[in-house]
């Protein structure tokens, strides 16, 4: 159970989160009726299902009445209480190094929060700070919409896919392990046989072995289901975590993986999530080449942010689909599910990032991914 924030820049500007919230004077109650019609209007184009105010520690000055129907809890129940408190231990850490104090824009969460009855509750919530004139000092509004539905809709879905997708590896990584099996029990009979050289025999067998080793942990990695498992990660081991995995699928097809990553970056992510991510783009890849050809995977780094373009060979996609293919069980493929595309939009979107399907000028297709990335320094924090 982990948070994901649209912190720091907000991707989908709206007119309304390029205004500044402010107020002239404190308020003894920050119920609806009483924020200025600047905030009116801001609540009004975003909707919730319970609204709040928290002052700058995070202490709850002010919550809707409909927080009833969502957590279970009486709205005066919670006044004076830290919202962190609401907040899963496991979650707490996540959330207070992605939050920001400094920033007017607002920051969005997908979350979950502790009801009444201790069940999680999977929520949207938007954060805006309102700045006081008098004194100054400033307060944080904040929105919150009952995503759980949703939620558990979407990991149905993603546990489908990963069960189709760890099928259809399943096949090419049996077909590579069986080479380095062939390997070792051709050093055993040598060895048997009493031949010298065994040191050598010995070194080439352990790395036999740990080619193994390696391809059976990653259809593991794919078979089980996705974590929310945030940490530090670098990006460029596990693109080359992926290639490992579908190297064999690509070269029965005469298709090269090539990876171009001239600086390493360090990115706040779940491993789980953006493996799969990776597996999604570079399958569709093989798939859709139906020559022998290169599939590039490039990394670039712009300002506080990656490029990752994986980048085939292929026919393309029609520019009049474009916009379809991330809709759910739609494909261009025979034997596709339709939820790959749908799946990858949704978990960059979850690690604050931006996906888009971009036609090559000639032949193929190229899918950019931009995700935030940190200092290397965190990776040890």
């Amino acid at each position: 159970m982990c948070v994901y924030s649209q912190r720091k820049i907000e991707y989908y500007h709206v007119k309304q989160d390029e205004i500044r919230l402010t107020m002239d004077t404190q308020l003894a109650d920050y119920q609806l009726a009483n924020l200025p019609e600047q905030t009116l209007k801001w609540i009004e184009h975003h909707g919730f299902d319970f609204m709040g105010v928290s002052s700058s520690k995070g202490e709850i000055l002010y919550v809707s009445s409909s927080v009833e129907k969502v957590l279970g809890y009486q709205s005066d129940e919670l006044i004076g209480q830290s919202f962190l408190n609401f907040i899963p231990k496991q979650v707490k850490k996540s959330f207070l190094d992605t939050f920001q104090l400094d920033i007017y824009y607002r920051q969005r969460f997908t979350l979950q929060l502790k009801s009444f009855t201790e069940k999680l509750i999977w929520v949207d919530l938007i954060i805006k700070p309102i700045y006081i004139n008098d004194p100054k000092s400033v307060v944080y509004l904040f929105l919150a919409k009952n995503i759980t539905p949703k939620k558990e809709s979407e990991e149905l879905l993603i546990r489908s896919e990963k069960m189709s997708v760890s099928g259809q590896l399943a096949s090419g990584v049996v077909h590579e392990i069986r080479n380095p099996l062939t390997s070792i029990k051709g050093f055993i009979e040598l060895l048997q046989a009493g031949i010298d050289r065994k040191e050598e025999y010995f070194k080439i067998m352990i790395e036999e072995i740990e080619k193994i080793e390696k391809l059976s942990t990653e259809l593991l990695y794919v078979s089980r289901p996705l974590t929310q498992d945030h940490s530090y990660q670098w990006l460029k081991q596990m693109i080359e975590d992926v290639i490992v995995l579908l190297n064999t699928q690509a070269m029965k097809k005469g298709i090269n993986i090539i990876l171009d990553c001239p600086q390493d970056v360090v990115v706040y992510a779940d491993k789980s999530q953006i493996k799969q991510v990776f597996i999604n783009l570079i399958k569709n890849a093989i798939e859709a080449m139906t020559e022998s050809g290169n599939i590039y995977i490039k990394v670039q780094v712009s300002g506080e942010f990656s490029l990752i373009s994986v980048i085939d060979e292929g026919p393309g996609i029609p520019k009049h689909l474009i916009h379809q293919v991330k809709e759910p069980f739609f494909t261009t493929k025979k034997e596709g599910t339709g939820l790959g595309l749908m799946i990858t939009t949704s978990i960059i979107e979850n690690h604050n990032g931006i996906f888009s399907i971009i036609p090559n000028q000639g032949k193929g297709t190229t899918f950019s991914i931009k995700l935030p990335h940190y200092d290397s320094a965190m990776i040890d924090s």
